[in-house]
Order: C-alpha cells, then structure tokens, then sequence
C-alpha cells in the first residue's frame, strides 16, 4: 500500500473551531520529543499548568491539561463528581448541555434539567426553582453555547448554586481566553476548556480547573470513578507532587504547542485579547448586517467569537460555505440541530480574529451573494 504525502489545504479557519495557529506554535511543535517524564517535559508542565492558572484566573492547585479533546474534559469534570444516585441540574440551551445531561446518567445520577429556547440564555430563576425541589450535587451549565452563539451570564446562577449546597461545573470551551471568565471570582468549581478556539493551539488538549471544594468532593466518594483514564485521584499525581507518578503517555509535541499558545496569549495579555474579539465582533456585525444577515440572538447574550447568523431568505446556505471554501479558501460553519440549514457559526477566535479576516470574509461573501 502506497500512502500519499500529506498536502492539506492552508484555509482561513473562520468556523466554530480550529481556528488559525500561529506560526510560532507550530514551530514549538516540530521540537525534539523527549520522554513524558523528562526533568526538562516536568517543566514543561509546571509552566503550563501556571499558564491554566492565569487564563482561568485562579489560584486553584488542581489545574492541569488532560491529554484529549474539550469533550474528555466535559467527562472529566462530570465523572469525577458524581457518583450513582447522585441528583444534579443541567442547564440546557444548545448541544452541548444536552451533552452534559448524558454524560451525568451515563454515570449513575438522577437528572433534573432546566431548558431554554435555543438563541436564549438560561433563566437564573427556573434554575432557583429546580433546585427548590431537589438536593443537588452540581449544577452543569455551558458558558459559551457553540452551537448557537450565546453567552451565558453565571454571577446570579453561581449565587444561587452555592446556597444549595451544590458544586458549579462550567463548559468554557468557546470563551476561554475570547471573554471573560473569571473561575475564582465567580466561585466556579470545576471547569473545562479547548485549546483549538480562542486560544488558538491544535486541538487534542482540554485545560481543566478544580476548586478545592471539587477536590474535597473527589476524595471523599464512596465509589470509584467510572473512567480509569480521567479519574483525578491518579491523574493528579502526574501534575502534582515531587514524585510525578507515571500516569499515561503525554502528548509532548502537542503540550509543546499549548506551552508556546499560553506565551503568546500571556504577551498580549487577557484583557487586551478580550477586547480585541469584542472589538472585531463589531465590526464583522456591520459587514453581515450590510449583506443582510440578521444575528440569532439578542446582542446582550452574544459571544464575539462566535457570531451565529440567519441565512438571507433565498440563499442555498451550502452551496455558498461550500464555495466559500473551495473558491476562496474561508471555512465557515453551517447551523447545528434544528439550527442545520438556517444558520451559519462564523468565528472570530484567537489567531482568526483580525480584521484582515473580516475583510476577506465580507468581500469573497460580496462576490457570491
């Protein structure tokens, strides 16, 4: 069997993620490999884990990196928090907390779950009363809505959360290092990210925060957990600790990139980043609207590196991404759901957050519609 040589196109990645990479990370990548309990690899990690800490702003210890896509770090901080019988809350508006809720009965709890219209926001008052009637573990609930463009206010939900008694678990797989979030300061007790979005590294990699209070939760279950490979009572001991018990192989060229990804996000610093993607969300908005998009959802609730969009009534919305994509290199994302067909996900995250790609993007769209 011949295998042909590798010769991917080199798109505009301007869909809901991966999106563009720097050529410095793809640099870091193409470093020796060294062995995954190297003293220098140990380093490695102890940066990274620093760089988990600043992007999520927390001084939570159980900071890491597991060796897999932002779907393992969903599973992760769910399986290693509930344990069978336990009730939970899920909060659904999109695919993504539909998600959740499978993951959780897939590990034993008794699923309550609070909806909203895909295109909204949660209301903190049907999760107040779900919890009314309930004793809750956690409350699971996505931040960053992918497959529909909203944003998810947490200050109000996570009050209400911790006055039940129960744990906040945060998706921030789309905001994280695009928009705010703050993991400490909005008492969130287990998060999970992607490194493919707004932080603009390849995708494989899912950054992962614990509480201390989520730790407490882990060490004091009753049953093991149901994944051998995400279960934190052993992972921990690979990113903590003097001795670094072997774990599993890390992923090295790839913790590479992150390393190199958290660099170049730290020099731009977050505050900065979030105002670029806020400021370029701006301005691809005018140039939609120009073209007669019209936005999903109320601009409150809007993400800025994720901009999902009607269609213009009368325009074959896959033919178009799909000479988008073909004629002028741009990939852009089609609806997801009861969304397919109707909408498109355009993202502005990370390296693809420039106005020379809202520029492109607006004019090959000028030339197809």
């Amino acid at each position: 069997m011949n295998m042909t040589e590798l010769k991917p196109a080199n798109r505009v990645l301007m869909g809901p993620g991966p999106s563009d990479i720097n050529p410095r990370v793809l640099q870091a990548m193409s470093k020796p490999v060294i062995g995954h309990l190297d003293p220098d690899f140990l380093t490695i990690m102890d940066e990274i884990k620093s760089g988990v800490q600043a992007t999520f702003r927390t001084e939570n210890d159980l900071s890491f990196v597991v060796s897999a896509p932002g779907s393992a770090g969903m599973e992760t901080c769910l399986v290693n928090l509930i344990e069978p019988g336990d009730e939970v809350l899920i909060c659904i508006h999109g695919v993504f907390g539909g998600r959740m809720a499978d993951i959780a009965e897939r590990a034993g709890a008794k699923v309550h779950k609070v909806e909203a219209p895909w295109g909204e926001p949660i209301d903190p008052q049907q999760v107040k009363m779900a919890l009314e009637d309930m004793q809750p573990k956690l409350v699971a609930i996505v931040h960053a809505e992918t497959s529909t463009g909203v944003l998810q206010p947490l200050d109000e939900i996570s009050a209400m959360v911790h006055a039940a008694g129960a744990l906040l678990v945060v998706d921030a797989v789309t905001s994280y290092c695009g928009e705010d979030l703050d993991v400490d300061g909005w008492k969130i007790d287990a998060i999970y990210s992607g490194t493919q979005k707004c932080l603009s590294a390849p995708p494989g990699l899912s950054p992962v925060s614990f509480s201390p209070k989520a730790v407490a939760a882990l060490e004091q279950r009753k049953t093991k957990v149901q994944s051998w490979f995400l279960d934190l009572s052993m992972v921990k001991n690979y990113w903590a600790g003097a001795k670094r018990a072997y774990h599993h192989t890390a992923p090295v060229s790839s913790m590479y990139a992150l390393h190199e990804a958290y660099r170049i996000v730290l020099e731009e610093g977050l505050e900065n980043r979030i105002a670029r993607h806020r400021r370029n969300h701006q301005e691809l908005r005018a140039q939609l609207e120009s073209l007669g998009f019209e936005f999903l959802v109320a601009e409150q609730y809007r993400l800025p590196m994720l901009n999902a969009v009607y269609v213009p009534p009368g325009l074959d919305e896959g033919d178009v991404r799909k000479r988008l994509l073909l004629e002028h290199n741009i990939e852009v994302g089609g609806g997801l759901g009861k969304f397919a067909g109707k909408i498109w996900r355009i993202g502005l995250m990370g390296e693809s957050c420039t106005s020379n790609h809202i520029g492109m993007l607006t004019h090959a769209l000028r030339k197809l519609i």
